[in-house]
Protein backbone atom coordinates (compact mmCIF):
# COMPACT_ATOMS: atom_id res chain seq x y z
CA UNK A 1 0.00 0.00 0.00
CA UNK A 2 1.17 3.48 -0.85
CA UNK A 3 2.75 6.35 1.09
CA UNK A 4 2.42 10.13 0.18
CA UNK A 5 4.13 13.12 1.03
CA UNK A 6 2.14 15.93 2.32
CA UNK A 7 2.63 18.93 4.65
CA UNK A 8 6.05 17.49 5.47
CA UNK A 9 5.09 13.75 6.70
CA UNK A 10 5.13 10.36 4.94
CA UNK A 11 1.98 8.98 5.25
CA UNK A 12 0.29 5.67 4.78
CA UNK A 13 -2.86 5.09 3.14
CA UNK A 14 -4.94 2.42 2.18
CA UNK A 15 -7.79 2.87 -0.64
CA UNK A 16 -10.48 0.63 -1.17
CA UNK A 17 -13.88 0.20 -3.53
CA UNK A 18 -14.81 2.64 -5.67
CA UNK A 19 -17.53 5.49 -6.23
CA UNK A 20 -18.04 8.48 -7.03
CA UNK A 21 -17.91 9.93 -3.36
CA UNK A 22 -15.07 9.08 -1.31
CA UNK A 23 -14.88 8.47 2.40
CA UNK A 24 -11.59 9.15 4.51
CA UNK A 25 -11.10 7.36 7.81
CA UNK A 26 -9.12 8.99 10.83
CA UNK A 27 -7.69 6.99 13.30
CA UNK A 28 -7.59 7.58 17.48
CA UNK A 29 -5.01 8.20 19.33
CA UNK A 30 -2.44 5.06 20.04
CA UNK A 31 -4.29 2.69 16.84
CA UNK A 32 -3.76 3.30 13.05
CA UNK A 33 -6.29 2.68 10.13
CA UNK A 34 -7.09 -0.88 10.89
CA UNK A 35 -9.62 0.55 13.43
CA UNK A 36 -11.70 0.76 10.37
CA UNK A 37 -11.24 -2.37 9.21
CA UNK A 38 -15.13 -3.50 9.22
CA UNK A 39 -16.24 -0.23 7.76
CA UNK A 40 -13.90 -0.05 4.70
CA UNK A 41 -15.71 -3.57 4.43
CA UNK A 42 -19.14 -2.54 4.32
CA UNK A 43 -18.57 0.37 2.29
CA UNK A 44 -16.14 -0.15 -0.50
CA UNK A 45 -18.86 -1.41 -2.92
CA UNK A 46 -20.24 1.44 -3.16
CA UNK A 47 -17.40 4.37 -2.21
CA UNK A 48 -13.75 5.21 -2.82
CA UNK A 49 -12.53 4.26 1.22
CA UNK A 50 -9.55 5.90 1.87
CA UNK A 51 -7.86 5.37 5.52
CA UNK A 52 -4.75 7.23 6.75
CA UNK A 53 -2.37 6.86 9.68
CA UNK A 54 -1.73 9.95 11.48
CA UNK A 55 2.39 10.97 11.28
CA UNK A 56 4.09 8.53 13.75
CA UNK A 57 1.10 6.29 14.40
CA UNK A 58 0.39 2.96 12.21
CA UNK A 59 3.21 2.75 9.37
CA UNK A 60 3.34 6.26 8.91
CA UNK A 61 6.79 7.64 9.76
CA UNK A 62 7.99 9.18 12.91
CA UNK A 63 8.71 13.62 12.19
CA UNK A 64 10.67 15.18 14.79
CA UNK A 65 7.69 17.82 15.28
CA UNK A 66 3.87 18.35 14.08
CA UNK A 67 1.99 16.53 16.77
CA UNK A 68 -0.43 19.23 17.43
CA UNK A 69 -3.98 18.87 16.30
CA UNK A 70 -3.41 21.69 14.04
CA UNK A 71 -0.71 20.51 12.08
CA UNK A 72 -2.89 17.21 11.74
CA UNK A 73 -5.42 19.10 10.55
CA UNK A 74 -3.09 20.81 7.82
CA UNK A 75 -1.68 17.10 7.25
CA UNK A 76 -5.38 16.04 6.73
CA UNK A 77 -6.18 18.92 4.29
CA UNK A 78 -3.60 18.25 2.10
CA UNK A 79 -4.16 14.34 1.88
CA UNK A 80 -7.50 15.18 0.73
CA UNK A 81 -6.22 17.53 -1.75
CA UNK A 82 -3.76 15.32 -3.04
CA UNK A 83 -5.57 12.63 -3.39
CA UNK A 84 -8.69 14.43 -5.13
CA UNK A 85 -12.50 13.88 -5.44
CA UNK A 86 -13.74 17.07 -2.86
CA UNK A 87 -15.93 17.66 -1.62
CA UNK A 88 -15.83 14.22 0.52
CA UNK A 89 -17.04 12.14 3.55
CA UNK A 90 -14.98 12.43 6.52
CA UNK A 91 -15.10 10.05 9.63
CA UNK A 92 -13.02 10.92 12.68
CA UNK A 93 -12.78 8.81 15.75
CA UNK A 94 -11.34 10.84 18.45
CA UNK A 95 -8.28 12.22 18.03
CA UNK A 96 -9.73 11.82 14.01
CA UNK A 97 -12.70 13.71 15.55
CA UNK A 98 -10.76 16.19 16.44
CA UNK A 99 -9.47 16.55 13.00
CA UNK A 100 -12.10 16.49 10.98
CA UNK A 101 -14.05 19.43 13.30
CA UNK A 102 -11.22 21.61 12.46
CA UNK A 103 -11.61 20.33 8.45
CA UNK A 104 -15.34 21.05 8.61
CA UNK A 105 -14.94 24.27 10.72
CA UNK A 106 -12.39 26.05 8.50
CA UNK A 107 -12.32 23.93 5.00
CA UNK A 108 -15.89 23.17 4.43
CA UNK A 109 -15.52 23.07 0.36
CA UNK A 110 -13.50 19.54 1.68
CA UNK A 111 -16.26 18.32 3.19
CA UNK A 112 -19.44 16.70 1.76
CA UNK A 113 -20.47 14.75 5.40
CA UNK A 114 -18.78 14.94 8.87
CA UNK A 115 -19.27 11.75 10.83
CA UNK A 116 -17.64 11.82 14.58
CA UNK A 117 -17.39 9.02 16.71
CA UNK A 118 -16.25 8.81 19.86
CA UNK A 119 -14.79 12.89 20.27
CA UNK A 120 -14.71 16.04 21.70
CA UNK A 121 -14.74 19.49 20.82
CA UNK A 122 -13.08 20.38 25.00
CA UNK A 123 -9.57 20.48 25.88
CA UNK A 124 -8.11 17.33 27.48
CA UNK A 125 -9.63 17.61 31.33
CA UNK A 126 -6.74 19.09 33.18
CA UNK A 127 -7.10 16.15 35.79
CA UNK A 128 -6.59 13.82 32.76
CA UNK A 129 -3.78 15.94 31.40
CA UNK A 130 -0.72 14.27 33.84
CA UNK A 131 -1.87 11.07 33.18
CA UNK A 132 -1.40 10.59 29.68
CA UNK A 133 1.79 12.80 30.05
CA UNK A 134 2.63 10.00 32.46
CA UNK A 135 1.82 7.53 30.29
CA UNK A 136 3.29 8.79 27.38
CA UNK A 137 6.87 8.92 29.03
CA UNK A 138 6.62 5.14 30.64
CA UNK A 139 5.82 4.54 27.35
CA UNK A 140 8.55 5.87 25.50
CA UNK A 141 11.14 5.07 27.85
CA UNK A 142 10.16 1.70 29.18
CA UNK A 143 7.95 -0.04 26.50
CA UNK A 144 4.59 0.47 25.74
CA UNK A 145 4.07 -3.05 27.27
CA UNK A 146 4.34 -1.51 30.56
CA UNK A 147 1.01 0.70 29.89
CA UNK A 148 -1.00 -1.71 28.09
CA UNK A 149 -2.94 -2.53 30.57
CA UNK A 150 -4.57 0.59 32.04
CA UNK A 151 -4.34 2.00 28.35
CA UNK A 152 -6.48 -1.12 26.84
CA UNK A 153 -9.32 -0.23 30.05
CA UNK A 154 -9.59 3.48 28.59
CA UNK A 155 -9.85 2.54 25.09
CA UNK A 156 -12.47 -0.34 25.54
CA UNK A 157 -15.56 -0.60 27.16
CA UNK A 158 -16.18 -3.43 29.42
CA UNK A 159 -18.34 -5.84 27.36
CA UNK A 160 -14.95 -5.96 24.82
CA UNK A 161 -12.55 -6.31 27.65
CA UNK A 162 -14.67 -9.73 29.91
CA UNK A 163 -16.39 -11.26 27.14
CA UNK A 164 -14.47 -14.64 27.15
CA UNK A 165 -16.11 -14.87 23.23
CA UNK A 166 -13.74 -12.00 22.32
CA UNK A 167 -10.78 -13.13 24.41
CA UNK A 168 -8.47 -13.64 20.60
CA UNK A 169 -9.49 -10.09 19.45
CA UNK A 170 -8.25 -8.46 22.83
CA UNK A 171 -5.23 -10.09 22.38
CA UNK A 172 -4.63 -8.96 18.53
CA UNK A 173 -5.54 -5.65 19.71
CA UNK A 174 -3.14 -5.63 23.03
CA UNK A 175 -0.60 -6.78 20.58
CA UNK A 176 -1.17 -3.89 18.07
CA UNK A 177 -1.02 -1.36 20.85
CA UNK A 178 2.36 -2.85 22.34
CA UNK A 179 3.90 -2.88 18.72
CA UNK A 180 3.26 0.71 18.08
CA UNK A 181 6.85 3.03 17.61
CA UNK A 182 7.42 4.40 21.27
CA UNK A 183 8.61 7.36 20.37
CA UNK A 184 6.03 8.57 17.56
CA UNK A 185 3.00 7.42 20.60
CA UNK A 186 4.30 9.26 22.83
CA UNK A 187 4.71 12.44 20.86
CA UNK A 188 0.83 11.71 19.84
CA UNK A 189 -0.18 11.39 23.30
CA UNK A 190 1.38 14.87 24.56
CA UNK A 191 -0.50 16.20 21.11
CA UNK A 192 -3.47 14.70 22.48
CA UNK A 193 -3.04 16.30 26.15
CA UNK A 194 -1.84 19.49 25.05
CA UNK A 195 -4.83 20.30 22.34
CA UNK A 196 -7.19 23.46 22.52
CA UNK A 197 -10.55 23.72 22.19
CA UNK A 198 -12.46 24.50 18.92
CA UNK A 199 -15.79 24.21 20.73
CA UNK A 200 -16.35 28.09 19.93
CA UNK A 201 -15.38 27.22 16.16
CA UNK A 202 -17.49 24.20 15.56
CA UNK A 203 -21.25 26.33 15.44
CA UNK A 204 -19.38 27.38 11.71
CA UNK A 205 -20.16 23.25 10.78
CA UNK A 206 -22.48 23.54 8.38
CA UNK A 207 -21.85 20.05 6.20
CA UNK A 208 -24.62 17.27 7.42
CA UNK A 209 -22.96 15.70 10.80
CA UNK A 210 -23.68 12.49 12.76
CA UNK A 211 -22.25 11.92 16.10
CA UNK A 212 -21.78 8.69 17.69
CA UNK A 213 -20.72 7.59 20.93
CA UNK A 214 -20.52 4.27 22.73
CA UNK A 215 -22.74 4.18 25.82
CA UNK A 216 -19.49 3.04 28.14
CA UNK A 217 -16.53 5.17 26.17
CA UNK A 218 -15.44 6.85 29.75
CA UNK A 219 -12.43 9.02 27.28
CA UNK A 220 -15.18 11.09 25.86
CA UNK A 221 -18.12 10.28 27.60
CA UNK A 222 -21.84 11.10 26.66
CA UNK A 223 -21.46 14.78 27.96
CA UNK A 224 -19.07 15.08 25.60
CA UNK A 225 -21.33 14.17 22.44
CA UNK A 226 -24.29 16.23 23.56
CA UNK A 227 -22.12 19.28 23.82
CA UNK A 228 -21.35 18.60 19.97
CA UNK A 229 -25.46 17.78 19.02
CA UNK A 230 -26.06 20.84 20.68
CA UNK A 231 -23.38 23.04 18.90
CA UNK A 232 -23.38 21.84 15.64
CA UNK A 233 -26.79 22.59 13.93
CA UNK A 234 -28.66 19.88 12.25
CA UNK A 235 -26.85 17.22 13.51
CA UNK A 236 -27.25 13.77 14.32
CA UNK A 237 -26.97 11.60 17.81
CA UNK A 238 -26.53 8.33 17.83
CA UNK A 239 -25.56 5.74 21.46
CA UNK A 240 -23.71 2.35 20.10
CA UNK A 241 -25.04 0.13 23.14
CA UNK A 242 -22.40 -1.52 24.95
CA UNK A 243 -19.31 0.04 23.05
CA UNK A 244 -16.58 1.98 25.05
CA UNK A 245 -14.01 4.55 23.16
CA UNK A 246 -13.19 2.23 20.43
CA UNK A 247 -17.29 1.41 18.94
CA UNK A 248 -15.98 0.83 15.18
CA UNK A 249 -13.99 -2.36 16.91
CA UNK A 250 -16.53 -3.29 19.54
CA UNK A 251 -19.51 -2.82 18.50
CA UNK A 252 -19.34 -2.83 14.73
CA UNK A 253 -22.70 -3.99 13.02
CA UNK A 254 -24.43 -1.13 15.31
CA UNK A 255 -21.75 1.46 13.98
CA UNK A 256 -22.16 0.48 10.51
CA UNK A 257 -25.63 0.55 10.33
CA UNK A 258 -26.18 4.09 12.03
CA UNK A 259 -23.21 5.03 9.41
CA UNK A 260 -25.25 3.63 6.47
CA UNK A 261 -28.56 5.27 7.29
CA UNK A 262 -26.94 8.64 7.29
CA UNK A 263 -24.78 8.39 4.32
CA UNK A 264 -28.30 7.22 2.32
CA UNK A 265 -30.17 10.61 4.23
CA UNK A 266 -27.90 12.64 2.54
Amino acid sequence: MPYIHVNGAELYYEEQGSGSETIFFSHGLLWSCRMFDGQVAALRDRYRCIAFDHRGQGQSKVTRTGYDMETLYEDAAALIEALGNTPCHFLGLSMGGFVGMRLAARRPELLKSLLLLDTSADPEPVEHQSKYKQLAFIGRWMGIRMVSGPVMELMFGQKFLHDPARDEQRTTWRQRLINNNRIGSARATIGVAKRQSVYDEIEKISVPTLILVGEQDIATPLTHAQRLHSRIAGSQLIVIPEAGHTSTVEEPEAVNAAINTFLANL
